[in-house]
């Protein structure tokens, strides 16, 4: 089983992570967010990512969701951020309701 994998790439708290690192957002067995940190806020456990789905900010509680490193080579795994960039003028579409998300500075 892939149990010992996951246990290498699970994140247990925010304060494991940098402004860049590439994480997945895990619950309930699905893949509900990817994408880089853009900020961590350690005494609560929160960070922020760019999530590569839709473009948006979205706000992750490491408490509330399995957060692991993707699998694979780190460096040769840089698809995202085209996806981040490409989804940012189509409109986001999204399966789920997100449990957090910060409010958009856009005006």
């Amino acid at each position: 089983m892939t149990m010992d994998v996951d246990e290498a790439r699970q994140i247990r708290s925010s304060a494991e992570l940098n402004v860049g690192d590439e994480i997945e957002a895990w619950h309930n067995g699905k893949l509900f967010h990817r994408g880089p940190v853009t900020q961590t806020v350690t005494g609560v456990d929160l960070f922020w990512i760019l999530d590569a789905r839709t473009g948006t900010r979205r706000l992750i509680d490491a408490e509330a969701l399995v957060i692991l490193r993707p699998a694979g080579p780190g460096p040769a795994k840089t698809p995202s951020r085209a996806a981040v960039n490409t989804s940012a003028h189509a409109p986001a579409q999204s399966s789920h309701m997100p449990l957090f998300q910060a409010p958009s500075m856009a005006g």
